[in-house]
C-alpha cells in the first residue's frame, strides 16, 4: 500500500519503527549466567530492578521526568537476602551489571508503581527492554515451580535463566509464539478499510468497546503464516492473502512472543464470527480508525470505539496501516 495515511502517529522518532516492547539496549552477556563466582561478585555495585509480583509485576517509575523512567536500586542498599534469588539481566554499556529481584515496592517521593502495559510505550529503549525481559522471566519462574516431566520441585539456577530439580533435570525459559494480523483491503486513502474484532471476553467499559487485530497461538507443526490463515478463517470466516511480516515483540502476560503480520482480504466476503472467540467483527474505514485514534467518537453498536492499548503490537500494526506503510 502506498499513499498518505490518515490520523496515524507516523513511523519516525524514538522507537516508532519497532513495536513498543521490541526495544532494548542491554547486553545480555549470556556466557556469565553459568559463572556463579562472577555473578556473586557482580551483585556488589549492580543496578537492580525491583518487581512486586504480588501486584502483577509492577515496578517503580519516576514522575519528575518528562517521560516515565524506571527506578533502579543499588544492590548494596538492598537486604542481602535478596541476592539469593536475583535474576541476572545483563550488563549496561557502562559495564554495570543489572539484576532483577522480587519484593514489595517502596514508593518514595517523585515515583509511582506502574505495570508494563501502562508505561511500556513511554519508556526509553533501555527501560522498555529491561522491564519486558524482567517480567517475562519472572512470569516463567512463577509458572514452573515443578518440573513437567519428573514432578519434582525446582529451584532457580544460572542467574535465573534455568530451573533444576533435585535429580538434576533442568529446564529453560520458553516463549509461546502467537500471531497477530491487521487485515486490510489494500485501498489507499480515507476509504481504505481494515477488519477488527471485539473479543468475546472483553466487556464494554463505560460505554466503550475495544476492537483490535485478530490473533491466536501458533499450533504445533504450524508455521506462523499458516496460523494467520487458520485463525482469521476460524474467528471471522474470511480468507486472507498477501501475508507480510511486520515485526514482533514480547508480550509477557504471561509469556508470549507476538509475531505481527499484515494481510489482505475482500471486504465483500461475509464476516461470520465464532461467538466463542469473537463477539463482534466489522470493517472500519481509515477515516473511522483515524477519528478514534484522535479521540473522536466512533459508534460501534451503541458504544464508542476503543482501540488497542499503546504498548501493544496491535496498535503498532494499526498505525502502520493508518500511515500507509503496508
Amino acid at each position: 500500500m502506498s499513499g498518505r495515511g490518515m490520523g496515524g502517529r507516523g513511523l519516525g522518532g524514538r522507537g516508532e519503527t519497532d513495536p513498543p516492547l521490541a526495544r532494548a539496549t542491554l547486553d545480555r552477556t549470556a556466557h556469565r549466567r553459568t559463572d556463579a563466582q562472577w555473578l556473586a561478585q557482580a551483585w556488589s555495585g549492580a543496578r537492580v530492578l525491583v518487581l512486586d509480583v504480588e501486584s502483577g509485576g509492577q515496578a517503580l517509575v519516576r514522575t519528575d521526568t518528562s517521560v516515565p523512567a524506571l527506578v533502579l536500586a543499588e544492590a548494596d542498599a538492598l537486604p542481602p537476602a535478596l541476592a539469593t534469588g536475583a535474576m541476572f539481566l545483563g550488563v549496561e554499556p557502562d559495564g554495570v551489571p543489572v539484576f532483577c529481584v522480587h519484593t514489595t515496592l517502596a514508593v518514595v517521593p517523585n515515583t509511582r508503581s506502574a505495570h508494563l502495559r501502562s508505561v511500556g510505550h513511554l519508556l526509553s529503549d533501555r527501560d522498555a527492554g529491561l522491564f519486558t525481559t524482567a517480567l517475562a522471566l519472572t512470569n516463567w519462574h512463577l509458572r514452573h515451580l515443578y518440573h513437567p516431566v519428573t514432578g519434582e520441585p525446582t529451584r532457580a539456577d544460572e542467574g535465573g535463566w534455568s530451573r533444576v530439580d533435585p535429580t538434576g533435570e533442568r529446564m529453560w525459559p520458553r516463549t509461546d509464539p502467537a500471531m497477530i494480523v491487521l487485515v486490510h483491503d489494500r485501498v489507499d486513502g480515507s476509504d481504505g478499510r481494515c477488519l477488527l474484532g471485539n473479543n468475546a471476553t472483553w466487556p464494554s467499559v463505560e460505554g466503550r468497546r475495544r476492537f483490535s487485530c485478530l490473533a491466536g497461538y501458533v499450533e504445533p507443526g504450524e508455521s506462523a503464516e499458516a496460523a494467520v490463515r487458520r485463525e482469521v478463517r476460524e474467528e471471522v470466516g474470511v480468507p486472507v492473502s498477501d501475508i507480510r511480516y511486520a515485526g514482533s515483540q514480547a508480550w509477557p502476560f504471561p509469556g508470549s512472543l507476538m509475531l505481527g503480520f499484515l494481510a489482505t482480504a475482500d471486504p465483500e466476503h461475509p464476516v461470520r464470527t465464532d461467538p466463542a472467540e469473537i463477539a463482534q467483527a466489522r470493517w472500519f474505514s481509515r477515516r473511522e480508525v483515524g477519528a478514534a485514534q484522535a479521540g473522536r467518537p466512533v459508534d460501534v453498536g451503541g458504544a464508542r470505539l476503543l482501540l488497542p492499548p499503546p504498548s501493544s503490537i496491535a496498535l503498532f500494526l494499526i498505525h502502520r496501516w493508518l500511515d500507509g506503510h503496508c
